[in-house]
């Protein structure tokens, strides 16, 4: 899908202060307080080195970057910290797509909001169990499970009833996963999630609606790797039926699958953590953007939940055309193909 032309930058990473950047303005992201601003003669925005530099009218120099530490604005002989709070940062020097990993890296730590790992910033007001338990994933192979430690120790619901308030039984693995990164079977959510599982039984496995249909192999998928995550009890056998979502499980369980058509072409333009998802668990190749060239890379569009007024924040044609971007599920699912050796020879 092709985005709108609209060039900005966000910075914040983990728990800091979000701040966007577009048309010579520096402003908070969530309330559009002006930081700082320039007449622009020329700019360039560098996602892999997380950072804007500036040339103004009258030949000043500005850059604005993010490392480690916090986000620093230097013009002339100031430096100014404009939010702090530690980070990991890795350069990825041992991979061969080092810059991108950098840039998916970063849509996933700008993700990180007070409420916890959202799949977008600005239209998702709460986490998404299925979302976070991605982002987990990444910031567990990043050093920055930290940053998510106490959000995950909060966990007391089985369910994060986002989609139309229905109780999607795929969150139940997810919750259980999630609790393994930080915690130990003695967590309290524990206990409610193995009673919701029994609830949501079928025969030997969990079925109910995730995203408005049964997906039962995804579903059981989730929650036998969430049981053995926790070193638990797992009683359930994945079901020898097509089920379009099985695809979206690469973890484990490869062997449990019943083949049927794949993903269409319009489902992974709007969704395209779906398509990457489903080239990660056959090993199919892929396509990749040029870090320096694109930004951003992740997005979502036309989702049931997502308030994308919110966007025109950034610009009113990602509002208009119904995109969030950047996007912690698509970010996740590119960062971890890439990071897998066995299928990323790009």
């Amino acid at each position: 899908m092709d985005l709108p032309g609209c060039r900005f930058y966000l910075f914040g990473m983990g728990n800091r202060r979000k701040l966007l950047y577009a048309d010579g303005r520096l402003r908070d992201a969530f309330t559009g307080e002006v930081l700082n601003e320039w007449e622009v003669a020329e700019e360039h925005v560098r996602p892999p080195e997380y950072c804007v530099s500036l040339r103004t009218t009258e030949g000043e120099g500005v850059r604005i970057s993010e490392d480690e530490q916090g986000v620093w604005c230097e013009e002339a002989t100031d430096r100014v910290c404009l939010t702090r709070s530690p980070v990991r940062l890795p350069r990825f020097e041992d991979q061969r797509q080092a810059p991108l990993l950098r840039v998916l890296h970063h849509d996933l730590l700008i993700n990180l909001i007070h409420a916890g790992p959202v799949p977008n910033l600005l239209v998702y007001p709460r986490p998404w169990y299925r979302d976070a338990a991605m982002a987990c994933m990444c910031l567990e192979k990043t050093g920055n499970l930290g940053l998510v430690e106490d959000w995950i120790r909060g966990l007391h619901k089985p369910f994060d009833r986002n989609n139309a308030g229905h109780a999607e039984p795929d969150n139940l693995g997810q919750a259980l996963y999630m609790v393994s990164l930080v915690g130990d079977p003695a967590h309290p959510v524990v206990d409610v999630v193995l009673r919701e599982a029994e609830r949501f039984r079928a025969g030997d496995h969990v079925c109910g609606l995730t995203d408005f249909a049964e997906h039962p192999v995804y579903q059981t998928k989730w929650l036998k790797h969430g049981l053995r995550s926790l070193g638990l009890d797992d009683p359930y056998v994945v079901p020898k039926v097509f089920d379009s979502y099985s695809a979206l499980f690469w973890m484990d369980f490869k062997d449990e699958h019943v083949p049927g058509d794949p993903f269409d072409e319009r489902a992974r333009d709007l969704y395209p953590y779906l398509g990457w998802a489903e080239d990660h668990f056959h090993g199919w190749p892929v396509a990749l953007p040029d870090p320096e060239q694109q930004y951003p890379l992740t997005y979502e569009a036309e989702a049931s939940e997502a308030d994308y007024a919110k966007m025109a924040r950034i610009c009113p044609e990602y509002a208009d055309r119904r995109l969030c971007a950047p996007h912690s599920w698509h970010a996740a699912e590119m960062l971890l193909y890439l990071l897998d050796e066995s299928v990323a020879g790009t």
